[in-house]
């Protein structure tokens, strides 16, 4: 991290923080003439005698003398923060005074030194002498940086004197030195310090290197921040770079593999769809409890989803109990700390950028032509003891149809000239059954997915401001296209942000932030139903027209007639943050905040179900399903956080430093929700719940369904936090948290969670001292903690709730629904707080002058008390068993992260980050399963097992089958084995293949095949710059994940026909001689075929949970490919402008993964039997433009 340089300026003390390599030519230009040359300092040295300034006060700061002489003269000052010490009280002339004399006063008995340049003062350490000497070498030399542009203001000094001069314009500099062989030490800030030899009548050309100072990086933890070299709890970290320019939907897709211990997923790529978040695996397996972690943006609870990217500036991820236990029972599981852009001090800076976007569906399967759908599925039908589906005329029409030329809506034109229908009517006109008769080729992927989508977002911000106020504002607006061909499927959303920072007094500041956002999200009726993923390719065979001959969208039931005419769902969420805040420092080091936090969230949903029909010969309409209704339903939340802490600061002898913070905070939110649905629709342009009929498909009266509730939590909770460090060596942090929820009884309400950490910085110890120029850091951390989940789904589980229902009955009285309630269920009122405890041990290292960098943590987590339900009672109860605190579980894992970063004297600067994780959790204690079936959780074992049969693979031939099942009777899994079935083993030798009574004392012949959790989570980074140019190379994976993947997806055929699936890559199935398809010409043998010959039935006899098709579901993305180039700032300068960057990104560019072709290694597990809404690949080019 490069240091910073502190420019003072008028009116008052101002302190503007800058990169060097980053500043305009402008500025730089601007600099040049402070330093322009050294003859100036006794022109200088004479203004300053001359004037003269009255203090008023013989005791003041050096902070306010400097303020003085700012005030009453034209000088500015320039100095280095972490140089001058502003808060020390000295002693002044109190009467009127020349500005030199009261310079030397203020600065006696300190190493800093002053240097008037014209108007001008330079306090440092490191400044040339103000009195000429007489020297006997001349050298001359220029300095520049690593892409050969000359250093300005450099520091060239003779090693062990205080002889020096600074670099002019052109990074030029003379120095006289006292022998020709002396050494010359130059120094920058931002840049390693480096010592040549002098060599009189030569010009030194010195390359500066940047220095990678990563150890006074401050980061933000739990109320406040920390110097990352002083952490002792595990934090993760990620910036506003890792995040910029990436074309994704919300910021946390774009957080995905950036942070160690950090899981995201996402199992559908729907456009409302959110990723699921975890810290460092599961947390809780509690009924109706939530291991999610806590995310705060600005410290208020915020939607990751819904912020806008561009406004984060750092992301903080507190990993254990250590660092994340000051938030108490809302984060057992970590917390997620967003701090979002801020103004700062100077001219007001505008940024523009956008991102043009173009996405393809990735891994999108495919159906089989309808000739092979029909060979397999006749095949399968045969297989299974059972007629030919389709006859041999059929497929013939069918194929027929496919060799067909197309020229109208479900119309061919054969060879001959005749023409060919998709679907024929019956005798009424309206048309015959599409399963048993259509004879289309339609692939119903391709009619429903998009094979490109169009998307934009722009976004506008503005910072600056002064001492006394700066600001930070921007707003941000995304379309998002979705990959629905048929129907409305549109994402628009809306971000709008204001921060404003005020110093009231020099003790007092005011902190106000404002957020809003919006999101607009549309898709039709039907993506909701449960049955869609199943439909697409369960029932959406090939054969079955899309139109009909007229143009209408045919329904067998078909999907694509859903999704275009039954309706839509829309739903508006707003987000309104507000934030005020007070910081108090009466004294100084001590400091109080004082915090307001509002939130307002409102979501509005609208469902508009409309009938649909088919269309007979003639056009005109016949009924397919007539069920129409409109549906709204309101949800609002209203969120209070009210928070006090003070803190205190204070360093002993310079050796012993020691902060101290104490406080309160008051947490409430409030949710009312409301629903109306109403049957009926009258005119489907005018979809109004007033404009409904109240009748059902039948024109039977229906009663309208009305709902609502109102539910409130509350949580009171007393922290403080104790940090100590002895000369940055040794290290301890102790934390307490005391927290009383409303979701439990008074009598288990309150609970108290403490925590420490320590840490060992061993090199900043004496004995390391001879390698510290190599390893810079060295640090050994270690933490204990135990927190409190109060983040049950259920607000009030420790009360019975009556349920009552508006015309909920299921009778009729006088013609219409009576009211009706339910008997509240059994609660247990002793239920109290899930406890998490957690262990970390940790390591930090930073070698070879910090561009090696890295961590390592190992952890333990233990979930006790977890809700689960009580031992079964006998079923004359009449009702379920409450749920009482009886379930444990532990979670082991570690951590990994190594960074590199360098620049090379070409001026190619690059960076390389790994990172890797892992976790496992093991249930320690589960009395629910008493019976220890191995279809649930059991005591002792790891989660995520599958159990299965291990099998010798398919046999070719029918003698090595009934060789098989001489030794090994397979009649309990199915009947009728022959060439192309599966064979299984028999485990446990007793001549019978069984699942035994599928418990852990009886599993028969299953066994542990593998584990479907993710383990070996990993990103790799890689970042090159070079003259304007950079590129960025992220990859992201998982390492190893065991998948159980047998749906009909898979395998292609299930427990009946209408279960099949006709994909192409189930298309690899065992055929021989005795093949229907193959009997009959329209298929060859595969007798080497991967998958077993396709059955039907409910036994599944080939598709039985087994290690053959056990899946690896491990897989390396190409997230993230950029490349940018930024103009000169030659050029800039002439137009204008500060910074202007053109790029073009990618995001999922490229997979590599062993699953089967169709399924998606992230979405594998999502929608219907892996059959998910495709996820995206995305390219985009934009500009960010600065001025």
């Amino acid at each position: 991290m490069e240091k910073q340089l502190s420019i003072q300026t008028n009116p008052g003390i101002r302190s503007l923080y800058f990169v060097w390599k980053k500043v305009p030519l402008t500025m730089k230009v601007f600099l040049a003439c402070l330093f322009c040359s050294v003859s100036m300092l006794y022109a200088s040295d004479s203004y300053a005698q001359r004037v003269r300034v009255e203090l008023g006060s013989s005791r003041m700061s050096v902070g306010e003398v400097l303020k003085e002489i700012e005030s009453q003269s034209d000088f500015d000052f320039f100095y280095n923060n972490s140089h001058i010490d502003l808060e020390r009280e000295v002693s002044v002339p109190a009467e009127r005074s020349d500005i030199l004399s009261v310079l030397d006063a203020v600065f006696s008995g300190t190493d800093v030194n002053y240097a008037v340049l014209d108007r001008k003062i330079i306090l440092s350490t490191e400044v040339p002498s103000r009195r000429p000497v007489q020297q006997s070498a001349e050298i001359k030399g220029r300095i520049v940086d690593q892409n050969g542009e000359a250093v300005i203001g450099a520091t060239v000094k003779e090693s062990g004197t205080s002889n020096g001069t600074i670099s002019d314009f052109d990074g030029n500099f003379t120095l006289n030195v006292a022998s020709a062989s002396a050494s010359l030490e130059i120094s920058y800030i931002g840049y390693e310090t480096q010592t040549v030899k002098a060599t009189p009548g030569k010009v030194l050309l010195v390359t500066l290197r940047e220095s990678f100072q990563v150890l006074d990086e401050v980061v933000v933890v739990g109320f406040g921040t920390q110097k990352k070299v002083n952490l002792t709890g595990a934090v993760g970290l990620t910036d506003a770079e890792s995040l910029k320019e990436r074309p994704v939907l919300n910021a946390t897709q774009a957080l995905q593999g950036l942070v160690p211990g950090l899981q995201i997923t996402q199992s559908n790529g729907t456009l409302g769809d959110t990723p699921t978040i975890n810290i460092r695996g599961t947390g809780t397996i509690g009924e109706g409890s939530s291991g999610s972690p806590l995310i705060l943006i600005d410290g208020m609870e915020g939607d990751l989803n819904m912020i806008n990217p561009q406004d984060i500036a750092s992301v903080s991820v507190l990993k254990d109990a250590a660092s994340s236990s000051i938030y108490g029972s809302r984060a057992p599981f970590g917390v997620i700390l967003i701090t979002t852009k801020s103004g700062g001090q100077g001219k007001v800076s505008i940024n523009y950028n956008n991102s043009f976007r173009w996405s393809s569906p990735i891994k999108m399967m495919e159906m089989m032509n309808s000739v092979d759908f029909a060979s397999f599925l006749n095949d399968a039908m045969t297989n299974s003891g059972r007629s030919p589906q389709f006859t041999l005329d059929h497929v013939n029409r069918m194929k027929d149809y496919m060799n067909a030329t197309p020229v109208g809506p479900g119309t061919r034109r054969k060879a001959d000239g005749s023409l060919i229908y998709a679907i024929d009517p019956d005798a009424n006109g309206q048309w015959l059954d599409g399963y048993a008769n259509g004879i289309d080729d339609v692939n119903i992927f391709d009619e429903i997915y998009k094979g490109t989508t169009f998307n934009q977002e722009h976004n506008f911000s503005a910072s600056g401001g002064s001492d006394k106020l700066n600001y930070y504002v921007s707003f941000n607006y995304l379309h998002q296209d979705g990959l629905m061909k048929i129907g409305d499927d549109d994402l628009k959303r809306y971000n709008a942000t204001a921060k404003f920072n005020m110093t009231l007094t020099n003790w007092l500041k005011l902190n106000l932030s404002m957020r809003f956002s919006r999101q607009d999200y549309k898709h039709p009726f039907f993506m909701d139903n449960w049955e869609y993923y199943e439909l697409v390719g369960r029932s959406s065979w090939p054969n079955i027209p899309l139109y009909d001959r007229n143009g209408y969208y045919f329904n067998a039931p078909s999907v694509p007639l859903k999704l275009a005419e039954q309706g839509s769902k829309y739903q508006q969420a707003d987000n309104l943050y507000q934030q005020v805040g007070f910081v108090i420092e009466p004294i100084k080091n001590w400091v109080t905040h004082i915090n307001f936090n509002y939130r307002i969230n409102n979501v509005f949903n609208r469902s508009e179900q409309f009938a649909i029909y088919n269309h007979d010969i003639n056009g005109e309409p016949y009924s397919s399903d007539l069920t129409s209704g409109i549906g709204e339903d309101i949800s609002k939340e209203n969120y209070y956080n009210f928070e006090v802490y003070s803190e205190y600061t204070h360093s002993f002898k310079d050796k012993h430093n020691l902060h101290v913070l104490v406080g309160s905070q008051i947490e409430n939110l409030k949710q009312q929700t409301y629903n109306l649905y109403r049957d009926g629709v009258i005119l489907n342009s005018k979809p109004e719940i007033d404009l409904t009929t109240g009748l059902g498909s039948d024109g039977s009266v229906v009663s309208p369904t009305v709902g609502g509730q109102r539910s409130e939590w509350g949580l009171v909770g007393f922290f403080g936090r104790l940090n100590y460090d002895y000369e940055g060596k040794y290290l301890f942090e102790g934390n307490l948290r005391y927290d009383g929820s409303s979701r439990f009884r008074r009598s288990n309400r309150w609970k108290l969670f403490p925590s420490f950490s320590l840490g060992w910085n061993i090199a900043r110890e004496d004995f390391f001292e001879p390698i510290q120029n190599v390893v810079s850091l060295l640090k050994l951390r270690a933490s204990y903690g135990t927190l409190g989940n109060q983040n049950t789904n259920n607000w009030y589980q420790t009360y019975q709730t009556i349920n009552l229902m508006i015309a909920g009955g299921n009778w009729l009285q006088n013609g219409i629904k009576p009211n009706a309630s339910s008997a509240p269920s059994l609660v247990s009122t002793a239920l109290t707080w899930e406890t998490v405890e957690t262990y970390n041990a940790g390591m930090d290292w930073a070698l070879f002058d910090n561009r090696l960098t890295g961590s390592f943590d190992y952890f333990v987590r233990n979930t006790k008390n977890m809700v689960g339900k009580a031992p079964e009672l006998p079923a004359i109860l009449g009702t379920d068993v409450p749920v009482t605190n009886n379930t444990d579980l532990r979670t082991l894992g570690w951590e990994l992260n190594i960074g590199w970063q360098d620049r090379l004297n070409n001026g190619l600067s690059y960076s390389a980050t790994f990172l890797l994780s892992d976790s496992r959790t093991k249930i320690t204690r589960y009395p629910n399963n008493p019976t220890g079936s191995i279809d649930t959780y059991i005591a002792g074992r790891y989660t995520n097992e599958i159990w299965g049969y291990e099998t010798y693979g398919i046999a070719r031939t029918d003698e090595e089958m009934q060789k098989h099942l001489a030794s090994a009777d397979q009649n309990s899994i199915g009947t009728n084995w022959a060439a192309g079935d599966v064979m299984y083993k028999d485990r446990n030798n007793d001549g019978k293949v069984s699942a035994g009574a599928r418990t852990i004392g009886d599993p028969g012949d299953l066994t542990v095949i593998g584990n479907s959790t993710p383990r070996y989570h990993f990103g790799i980074d890689l970042n090159a710059s070079w003259k304007g140019f950079d590129i960025r190379v992220f990859f992201q994976g998982i390492m190893k994940r065991d998948f159980w993947q047998g749906s009909p997806f898979f395998f292609g055929g299930g427990n009946d026909v209408w279960w099949a699936e006709g994909i192409t890559d189930v298309a690899d199935y065992f055929r021989n001689a005795d093949s229907w398809s193959v009997q009959n010409g329209f298929l060859t043998e595969n007798t080497d075929a991967y998958l077993p010959r396709p059955s039907l039935g409910w036994d599944n006899k080939n598709y039985q949970c087994q290690n053959g098709y056990l899946q690896s579901a491990a897989y390396i993305r190409l997230k993230n490919l950029q490349l940018g180039y930024s103009l000169p700032r030659e050029v800039l300068n002439k137009i204008g402008v500060q910074n202007l960057r053109v790029y073009v990104s990618g995001e999922n560019l490229w997979t590599g993964t062993k699953l089967a072709d169709q399924f998606d290694p992230e979405t594998v597990s999502g929608g219907s039997g892996g059959n998910a809404y495709p996820l995206s690949r995305t390219v985009s080019c934009g500009i960010s433009l600065t001025f």
